[in-house]
C-alpha cells in the first residue's frame, strides 16, 4: 500500500502564483456579467445611507498614481460601509471644464485662442474631455473600483450645468456677488485670473533691489530736520514700481533718519544695521528716529519721475527683512490694495491681459514684465536711485498648468464676497463642528478661510459655463440679476451652456426684460464673456450631485481628497453651501498627502522618477497597488518604488499562502454538512476563532478610524504570527493523518472556514480581487453570496472571542517559543535532523508554573511538532535551555524512542506492534484499517 494515499493531502485551484495581472480582468469581467455592484445596491436598498461624494478629477489626460491614492482609499471606505451594512452608492465624477483640459487641448491642437472661434474650441473641448472620461472610466475600474460608471456625474452635463447657474443665482439674489476692480493672481501664458487652489509655489530667481524716494517736504513734516531726504523700498518685483502710489510703514515701528555719502535716507530702525550693510555703506549716522505714525502724509517724487505718492500707515509691515517701508501698488497686490481702499488711493494698472507694460509704463510700454526687470533696474541706476541690487532664489507663485511665473493684476472680475451676511465668521464656526482626519486639517483650513481674500469667480477663457450677466450699454452698468439667470438656467437644462454663445440676447432672457437700473431695452445689451471659475463648478456640487440624485443624501458623510483641496474643493464646497443652504456639505472630511518617489522627492519627468500606475498594475497587479494604498500611512506623503512594491509583494504572497493552506485542506468540508458547533470544537480550535475574531474586533476599529495601514498590518500579523507560524503548523498531523471525517479534523476544519471566510470579509475593501478569489475557491454553503463583496460583516454579538482562552493558549505559545529554540540548538548542534527526532522534556520551577500547563501536557507533541513531550517538576540538567521571556521553565531535548512511523513520520514505541502492517505505528494502523475495510 502506498501510504501516501490514505493521508488527506491539500487539494484546491487556488494557486500558488497570484498571476493577478492576468485573473483580474476576469474577475472584472464577472463582477460586470453578473451585475454584482447593481445587485448590491437593490441588496441594501433600505438600509441606512452612507455618501462618500467624490471630488471630480480633471478629465485631460491618463489616471496617475495620485489618482490610484485617492480613489482607492475612496474604494476601501464604500466598501467597508457596504460590508457594514450601509446603502453605499458611490457616483464617480469629471470636472470636464475649466483650464486644465483647455490648456491641454490647445497643446494638441497646438493653435492658441484666437485662432479658433469660442463654440468651435467648445465642442472640440467637450469630445476631448468625453474621450479621457471613457478612458479613466476604464482605469479606474481596472483597479476592481465599484461605482454607477455608467452614470456618473459630469460638470459639462445639461443637468449640472443648469445647478451652477442656479446656485450662481442664488448666490446673486443673497448678495454676494459684485463686480470689482481688484488684484487677482493671473497667468498672462494663459490670459486669465486663476484662483488660489490653480497657483502652486516653486523656486524662482528674482531682482532684488532697494530703491531711493525722494521725500518733496521731509522739513515740514519733520521737526528738526535739515537737507533732502529719501525713504528707501526694498522689492523683488521691480517692474510693479510702474504702478507704485504708496510706501507703507509701520504706525507703531520707530524710524530711522540715517545720513551717509549717497544721501539721505530713512528705514526701520530695527532693519538699519542690516539695510547699511547691505548697501555697502560702513560710515553713517542716525540724526534721529520717529514713530511710523510722523511719516504719515509724507510725499514723494516716483524715482523713474511718473507720478507722486505718498507714505501710508499699514499694520503689516514687517521686520524680518527689507527696509520697513514697503512699496505699495494696489493693482499688483491684495495688502496693496485694501490700504489704497483706506487711502483712495489710484489703482493704477499699466500691464495688459498678455502680462505686456501699456503706454501707462512710458518707455517701457510693450515689453513684458518679467523681462522689463532689467531695463528697470538700469533706468533706476541711472537716475541715482538704486542703491544695491542683486539676485535672490525664492519660492514664487506660478501657474498650476503652464507652470508660468504668475503676476498679481487688478482687472474688472466678478467676485464673491467672504464677508457679506458675515459668511466668514459662519464657515469658521461651521468648520469647528466638522470631523476632520487627520484633526489638524481643520486648523489649516481654518486659517487658510480666515485670511483669504474675496473670491474671484470669473475666468477670461472658453471652455466653462458662462457667467450670464449682461452690460447695459446706455447706462454703462453690469446687470447680474437672478430672474435673468434662472430664466437662462431653464434653457441650459434644454439645450447646455453652448447656448450662451448661440443665442440672441433676446433669447437668453424673458420677453419684454428691461435693464434694472436705467429700464432700457435688450438691444442695449451686451452678453459678458467670462466664464465661473472652475473651483466653482465643482464646489456646488453639492447641489448639482447630493441634491440632484435621488439615492445619495445631503451632506454627504465624507468628503476625500488630498490636502492640497484645504484651499481649494473644500473651501470651495463650504464657502457655496454656507452661503446657499446655511450649513456644511460634510460631516467628515479625510484627506491625503501626495506620492512622492523611494527618496521623498516630488514625482517629476525631469527627474525621470514618474511611476505610472499602468506599468505597475502589468507587472504586479492592481491589488499590489490596492495594497500599497492600504499600507501606507497617507497623512503624510505617500512613497512608492520598486523596493516599496517588492516588499509588499512578498507580504502579499504570506496572506495569499495563507489563505491557500486552508482552501486546500478544505476541499472535502462541506459547511452545511460538517461544520461543527463552536462549543463542540478542540480547544485549540476555539483558541483560533477567538482570534479571528478578536482580529475582526481590531480592524473594524481600524475601519471605523480610517486607519487602514492598520488594518493592514493586523491581518499580515494575524496570517505570520498566529496562522503561519503557529496553528496552521501544528494542525498539519491532524489535518494529514486522521481520518477524513473524523471529529478531530472536521473540528480544524471547521475552525479553518470560519477563519479563511473572515480573512476574505476583512481583506475585501483593500485586495477587493484576491478576496474574491478566495471566496470563489470556498466551499459553498447555503445562502452564501456570488461575491464577497456582497458578503456583510459579523456583528459584535456573533463573535466569539474568549480572553480566557486566549490568554491559556499565549502562555503555551511562549512555551513553545522556548521550545523550539532548544529544538535549533539541538539541530544547529547536528544531532536532530526534523523535530519528530525528538523528545522534549518540559521542567517546571515552580508547583504553580506546573499546575497551568498540567492539563495541556497531552498535546505538547503537537504543539512543539516533536515525536514525545512530557512535563515535570524540577530543573532540567546542565544541557537544559532556558529563556528569559520564560522564566522558571527549562527544556531538555533528547532523541525520541521507538521506530518511525512511514506514514505519520512520528517516532513511536508503538511502530510494529501492528502486524499486519509493522512499518506504522498504532494510531495510523487503525485509520489505515478503517478506510481500508481490513
Amino acid at each position: 500500500m502506498e501510504y501516501k494515499d490514505t493521508l488527506n493531502l491539500p487539494k484546491t485551484k487556488f494557486q500558488m502564483k497570484a498571476n493577478l495581472a492576468d485573473k483580474e480582468p476576469q474577475l472584472n469581467k464577472y463582477w460586470h456579467e453578473n451585475d454584482i455592484y447593481g445587485r448590491l445596491l437593490a441588496q441594501r436598498k433600505d438600509a441606512q445611507r452612507y455618501v462618500l461624494h467624490d471630488g471630480p478629477p480633471y478629465a485631460n489626460g491618463h489616471i496617475h498614481i495620485g489618482h490610484v491614492l485617492n480613489k482607492t482609499l475612496k474604494d476601501i471606505v464604500v466598501k467597508y460601509k457596504s460590508m457594514r451594512g450601509f446603502s453605499c452608492v458611490y457616483v464617480p465624477g469629471w470636472d470636464c471644464h475649466g483650464l486644465p483640459v483647455e490648456h491641454q487641448l490647445f497643446k494638441e491642437l497646438k493653435i492658441k485662442k484666437t485662432d479658433i472661434s469660442k463654440v468651435d474650441f467648445r465642442n472640440k473641448a467637450c469630445d476631448y474631455a468625453m474621450r479621457f472620461v471613457d478612458i479613466q472610466r476604464q482605469e479606474f475600474k481596472r483597479l476592481g473600483i465599484f461605482g454607477d460608471w455608467d452614470h456618473p456625474y459630469l460638470t459639462l452635463d445639461k443637468g449640472y450645468e443648469e445647478s451652477i447657474i442656479r446656485s450662481l443665482a442664488e448666490l446673486v439674489k443673497k448678495g454676494y456677488i459684485y463686480k470689482g476692480l481688484k488684484p487677482v493672481n493671473y497667468c498672462y501664458d494663459c490670459e486669465t485670473a486663476l484662483a488660489e487652489a490653480e497657483v502652486e509655489y516653486d523656486d524662482h530667481t528674482s531682482p532684488s533691489v532697494y530703491v531711493k524716494f525722494r521725500i518733496k517736504d521731509a522739513g515740514s513734516k519733520l521737526k528738526d530736520v535739515n537737507g533732502e531726504y529719501s525713504i528707501l523700498i526694498w522689492t523683488t518685483t521691480p517692474w510693479t514700481l510702474m504702478a507704485n502710489v504708496a510706501v507703507a510703514v509701520h504706525p507703531d515701528l520707530k524710524y530711522a533718519l540715517i545720513s551717509h555719502e549717497k544721501g539721505n535716507i530713512i528705514v526701520a530702525e530695527a532693519l538699519a544695521t542690516q539695510v547699511m550693510q547691505k548697501i555697502g555703506i560702513a560710515d553713517y549716522n542716525i540724526i534721529s528716529v520717529v514713530k511710523g505714525t510722523q511719516l504719515e502724509g509724507l510725499t514723494y517724487t516716483h524715482p523713474l519721475g511718473l507720478r507722486e505718492g505718498k507714505v501710508v500707515l499699514a499694520d503689516y509691515v514687517s521686520m524680518e527683512e527689507g527696509t520697513g517701508c514697503v512699496h505699495t501698488a494696489p493693482g499688483h497686490g491684495q495688502e496693496d490694495y485694501i490700504t489704497g481702499l483706506r487711502y483712495s488711493l489710484p489703482v493704477v494698472m499699466p500691464v495688459d491681459s498678455k502680462g505686456r507694460f501699456t503706454d501707462l509704463a512710458g518707455e517701457f510700454k510693450g515689453m513684458n514684465v518679467h523681462k522689463a526687470d532689467p531695463e528697470i533696474t538700469r533706468r533706476l541706476k541711472d537716475s541715482g536711485a538704486l542703491l544695491h541690487e542683486e539676485k535672490i532664489r525664492h519660492s514664487y507663485p506660478h501657474c498650476w498648468r503652464c507652470k508660468s511665473p504668475i503676476i498679481f493684476r487688478a482687472t474688472e472680475q466678478w467676485f464673491m464676497s467672504i464677508d457679506h451676511d458675515h459668511i466668514r465668521g459662519k464657515i469658521l464656526d461651521e468648520i469647528s463642528k466638522v470631523q476632520w482626519v487627520p484633526q489638524q486639517g481643520q486648523e489649516r483650513i481654518s486659517s487658510m478661510v480666515a485670511n483669504r481674500p474675496d473670491w474671484c469667480l470669473s475666468r477670461q477663457r472658453y471652455w466653462g459655463v458662462p457667467i450670464p450677466v449682461f452690460f447695459c450699454a446706455k447706462c454703462r452698468s453690469w446687470i447680474a440679476d437672478h430672474d435673468a439667470m434662472g430664466f437662462f438656467a431653464d434653457i441650459v437644462k434644454d439645450k447646455g451652456s453652448n447656448s450662451w454663445f448661440q443665442l440672441d440676447i433676446k433669447e437668453l432672457l424673458p420677453d419684454g426684460y428691461r435693464c434694472p437700473h436705467c429700464k432700457a431695452q435688450s438691444s442695449c445689451f451686451e452678453k459678458g464673456e467670462d466664464i465661473v471659475d472652475v473651483w466653482f463648478e465643482s464646489g456646488v456640487s453639492h447641489q448639482g450631485v447630493l441634491k440632484r440624485i435621488k439615492s445619495l443624501s445631503y451632506p454627504a458623510d465624507l468628503y476625500l481628497e488630498g490636502s492640497d483641496q484645504h484651499r481649494g474643493w473644500f473651501q470651495s464646497a463650504i464657502i457655496t453651501a454656507m452661503a446657499i443652504d446655511g450649513h456644511a456639505p460634510f460631516r467628515t472630511v479625510l484627506t491625503h498627502g501626495f506620492v512622492v518617489d523611494g527618496e521623498g522627492r516630488k514625482m517629476s519627468k525631469s527627474l525621470g522618477n514618474v511611476t505610472a500606475p499602468q506599468d505597475i498594475i502589468k507587472h504586479y497587479g492592481a491589488d499590489i497597488l490596492r495594497l500599497w494604498v492600504a499600507s501606507s500611512n497617507y497623512n503624510d506623503d505617500v512613497r512608492i518604488s520598486d523596493t516599496i512594491l517588492a516588499r509588499l509583494t512578498e507580504a502579499y504572497r504570506k496572506i495569499r499562502n495563507t489563505a491557500r493552506f486552508m482552501l486546500g485542506n478544505l476541499y472535502d468540508f462541506d459547511p452545511d454538512a460538517d461544520l461543527l458547533a463552536y462549543d463542540k470544537l478542540l480547544e485549540i480550535d476555539r483558541w483560533a476563532i477567538s482570534r479571528v475574531h478578536s482580529l475582526m474586533t481590531d480592524i473594524s476599529s481600524h475601519y471605523d478610524d480610517f486607519k487602514f495601514h492598520k488594518v493592514f498590518h493586523s491581518i499580515y500579523s494575524f496570517c505570520v504570527t498566529d496562522m503561519s507560524n503557529f496553528y496552521l503548523d501544528i494542525l498539519k498531523d491532524r489535518l494529514y493523518i486522521s481520518a477524513a471525517g473524523s471529529i478531530q479534523r472536521r473540528s480544524c476544519q471547521s475552525a479553518m472556514y470560519e477563519i479563511v471566510k473572515l480573512m476574505a470579509v476583512a481583506a475585501a475593501p483593500i485586495l477587493v480581487f484576491t478576496a474574491e478569489e478566495i471566496w470563489q475557491h470556498m466551499p459553498r454553503s447555503k445562502g452564501m453570496p456570488d461575491s464577497v463583496h456582497m458578503g456583510t460583516w459579523p456583528d459584535n454579538e456573533d463573535l466569539k472571542i474568549d480572553s480566557d482562552i486566549e490568554s491559556r493558549w499565549q502562555r503555551l505559545i511562549g512555551l513553545r517559543d522556548v521550545v523550539l529554540k532548544a529544538l535549533e540548538t539541538k539541530r544547529g548542534a547536528g544531532l536532530l535532523n526534523s523535530s519528530l527526532e525528538a523528545m522534549v522534556e518540559v521542567y517546571a520551577g515552580s508547583d504553580e508554573i506546573y499546575r497551568l500547563f498540567y492539563d495541556y501536557r497531552d498535546m505538547f507533541a503537537e504543539i512543539f511538532i516533536v515525536s514525545q513531550a512530557h512535563l515535570k517538576k524540577g530543573e532540567a540538567g546542565p544541557d537544559g535551555f532556558r529563556l528569559d521571556t520564560m522564566p522558571g521553565i527549562s527544556v531538555a531535548v533528547a532523541k525520541a524512542e521507538g521506530a518511525k512511523c512511514q506514514r505519520c513520520w512520528n517516532y513511536s514505541l508503538t511502530t510494529g506492534e501492528d502486524k499486519a502492517d509493522p512499518a506504522i505505528c498504532k494510531r495510523c494502523a487503525d485509520i489505515v484499517k478503517t478506510l481500508t475495510g481490513k
